[in-house]
């Protein structure tokens, strides 16, 4: 029987480390010099677990089935550089999506409206009786949109989940900080470089943790 990849948390508890901090990585490729790290390193995993909210009542309304769509659709395509599997628990996931208008965020004298948000936390997570640490990142997307623009926004704030802390300059890019008139369906080659070296750099998530609880 093939082990399980994803099984459920038996404790969690959040680390006491400041989440994001600039990176220096000038040579790497694509856009990387414009991403953020953490104190454990790059938040990136082997293996995601994602766990996507259902329909809140059984047989999707509308909407409903617009934003699952517009996921399936993001997903599939971060699928063909990250191995991931959606699991129906969220206590199984390390990327929870959430259909939910993110709050108005303030800045500066004013607010300001999004599509899509992503909120980062690192947590010691045990399993099988083991802490490891983890990154988990929370996603929301709002459900009253475009499909084209929830499908682009759900690519960008999946492209935050899976490691990118940051955004591309260039408005061809699924992570551009300001996409052009048309949103961005699929992933750019600098999109996917970057990943790519993400995902090569030695961390400490899904390692053991130096020290356990009983």
């Amino acid at each position: 029987m093939a082990p399980d990849l994803c099984p459920p948390a038996q404790s969690v508890r959040v680390v006491e480390a400041a989440p994001l901090e600039r990176t220096a990585a000038a040579e790497a490729p694509g856009y990387v010099g414009s991403l953020a790290t953490t104190p454990l390193g790059w938040p990136s995993l082997p293996h995601w677990c994602v766990w996507v909210e259902p329909p809140a009542r059984g047989e999707p309304d509308r909407w409903e089935q617009r934003w699952i769509t517009s996921v399936d659709a993001a997903l599939n395509r971060w699928s063909a550089l990250v191995p991931l599997q959606r699991v129906q628990d969220p206590e199984r996931a390390q990327v929870l999506l959430e259909r939910r208008k993110p709050p108005l965020r303030a800045v500066g004298r004013g607010w300001r409206a999004s599509n899509g948000r992503s909120h980062l936390q690192l947590l010691e997570v045990r399993r099988r009786d083991v802490w490891r640490f983890e990154p988990q990142v929370t996603v929301l997307v709002s459900p009253h949109l475009r499909a084209e623009v929830q499908q682009a926004t759900a690519l960008h704030e999946l492209g935050h989940a899976f490691g990118l802390w940051g955004h591309s300059p260039e408005p061809t890019d699924a992570m551009a900080v300001h996409q052009g008139q048309r949103p961005v369906l699929e992933l750019s080659e600098r999109d996917r470089l970057t990943l790519r070296w993400v995902r090569d750099q030695p961390n400490d998530f899904g390692r053991p943790a130096l020290q356990s609880s009983p």
